[in-house]
Parts: C-alpha cells; sequence; structure tokens
C-alpha cells in the first residue's frame, strides 16, 4: 500500500477578503474532488492570508506509480486554472514498509 501527499501552494488573483477568497477556493477544491473522486483534498495552509493558500491532496493506492500518477494529474489540473498562479508543488509517497 500507498499513500501520496500532494502540497500546493497558489496564489490567487484579484482577491481582496477572506469572503473572496473561500469563493475562489471552493471551486477549486470542488473540481479535484469531481474530476478525481478517489483523493481527499482540503485547504490546508495559510487560512488568514487573503491571497494565497495551499491545498492538500492525499490519495491511497495499491502501486507507487499510480499514486504518482493520480497526484500528478491533480497537480496539472489545478496549475491549469487561469486565475490562480502555482508557486510551488510538493509530492510525498509513503509506503507501508516504512517505519
Amino acid at each position: 500500500m500507498y499513500v501520496g501527499a500532494l502540497t500546493l501552494d497558489i496564489l490567487l488573483g484579484d482577491v481582496r477578503s477572506l469572503k473572496q477568497k473561500r469563493s475562489a477556493v471552493r471551486p477549486i477544491i470542488a473540481e479535484v474532488q469531481r474530476r478525481f473522486p478517489g483523493v481527499a483534498v482540503a485547504e490546508t495552509g495559510h487560512l488568514d492570508l487573503h491571497r494565497r493558500t495551499e491545498i492538500g491532496i492525499a490519495v491511497v493506492s495499491a502501486t507507487a506509480a499510480n499514486c504518482t500518477g493520480v497526484l500528478d494529474d491533480c497537480e496539472r489540473l489545478v496549475a491549469g486554472r487561469p486565475e490562480i498562479e502555482l508557486l510551488s508543488a510538493r509530492q510525498r509517497l509513503y509506503n507501508e514498509d516504512e517505519d
């Protein structure tokens, strides 16, 4: 069993309040959940900043290749949105054999 984690650091476009931030982040999370129903996705960081957000995505798979492939597809989906700028993406892969 493999667990993959993807952390996306995102700069939002013309957002001037936390309320606008929520209305910009919610559709991103919803689209990832809709396109990849087997992943868990949530806003995980920069909660008090209105132009930055961190989105975390996790997937469990039987193979490392499938895990990495799903996370790569999620990253491409989010990076392709024109209203945001993806500042960084970090992937981690955990195996049940690791301590």
